[in-house]
């Protein structure tokens, strides 16, 4: 095949938008030393790459996924397991205890400011001088 044409690869891949961003997916690929399927015969990246797709020298499945991870801003990063975190209280786990303790300080009748971590020292029952 000594020349590839849009033809060649529109039986494989029918949108041809599509086809660019494979193609271009996997000129990237080549670019960063991917594995060539097929000689290369003096020919740049994208004539190979597009080369490859019409002959099934590539899966376009690992294709498409790579190129969707290329494109992601966001990547999900796996959390680890409750068994390497016991013992560590998240910052969520705290928000939550303290919301619980001033909700059973409201129901014993003692405001938020009667308790010992008032932020005033007492200062709020001193009347005011004038």
């Amino acid at each position: 095949m000594a020349r590839v044409t849009v033809e060649d690869c529109v039986m494989k891949v029918p949108n041809r938008f599509e086809l660019v961003l494979l193609a271009g997916q996997r000129a990237r690929d080549i670019s960063g030393g991917a594995r060539l399927t097929l000689d290369r015969d003096n020919d740049k990246n994208p004539v190979v790459a597009l080369r490859e797709i019409a002959e099934d020298g590539v899966s376009l499945d690992l294709l498409q996924n790579a190129l969707i991870q290329g494109l992601q801003k966001h990547v999900e990063v796996d959390e680890p397991e409750d068994d390497e975190m016991e013992g560590f209280a998240t910052e969520r786990d705290l928000v939550f205890e303290a919301v619980a303790n001033e909700d059973e300080m409201v129901e014993d009748g003692m405001s938020i400011s009667d308790g010992p971590e008032s932020d005033l020292g007492g200062l709020e029952d001193t009347p005011d001088a004038e």
